[in-house]
């Protein structure tokens, strides 16, 4: 049995495992959540002819599994979900950029809590140059090639954190401070005033949810980094 390397929260009573350390292990002690793990296997690391694109669904999850850089917590706090998400990021900031930090919420019926929290909390998390992604069964955002994609669909309610990648644009139109937060980690050559003013002008304050296909701004051949 391989050992599992662990972090608790310091505002929570919430536990980050390394579960690619001993995936087998770590799915047998988290029964609830071990339908993340299979999810990880059987859609995000494989190619889906419906996402619009070659190559798996999420480009990521393989490399930070194989890089043993996948921590993920499973939490029945879903008063405190800010808070959990402010441990997650805490362990998030001491990661390579190969890493990632799952929070489940394997007992949360109301999935508009995960909205809530990822709106309460993204813009820091933007600032500080990673995403925060909301996951939840049926959540409604688009993919990038296709409309009727929904890469956030997920098998239990979490919010995930992860590198900013030059190819989540469309995630970040909706404010300029997020925008300014892309091009500083993405375009950190032009000058800072020059980011500023880009971002104010591409901007797009009513971006939801269905826009995010129409406003991709990769082809097909530009994969993220």
């Amino acid at each position: 049995m391989n050992a599992l390397r662990s972090t608790r929260g310091r505002r929570t009573a919430a536990t980050w495992w390394c579960v690619y350390d001993d995936p087998v292990r770590w799915a047998a002690e988290h029964p609830r959540s071990a339908p993340v793990i299979d999810w990880f296997a059987d859609t995000l690391m494989r190619h889906d002819p419906a996402q619009g694109r070659p190559g798996p669904v999420c480009p990521f999850v393989k490399p930070a599994a194989a890089q043993h850089n996948l921590w993920i917590a499973e939490s029945d706090d879903t008063v405190e979900i800010t808070r959990a998400i402010d441990d997650a990021f805490d362990l998030y900031r001491t990661l390579d950029h190969s890493g990632a930090v799952l929070t489940v919420f394997p007992g949360l019926d109301d999935t508009a809590r995960i909205d809530a929290a990822h709106a309460a909390r993204k813009s820091d998390i933007v600032g500080a140059g990673a995403m925060l992604g909301q996951f939840y069964p049926g959540c409604p955002v688009a993919g990038l090639w296709s409309r009727d994609y929904r890469p956030l669909h997920a098998p239990l309610p979490m919010l995930v954190i992860r590198p900013m990648m030059n190819t989540d644009f469309p995630f970040l139109v909706g404010r300029p401070e997020w925008l300014s937060a892309y091009f500083d980690r993405h375009a950190p050559g032009l000058p800072r005033k020059l980011r500023a003013m880009i971002a104010e002008r591409m901007h797009v304050p009513d971006a939801g949810p269905a826009s995010i296909t129409d406003l991709r701004a990769h082809f097909q051949d530009e994969h993220a980094q």
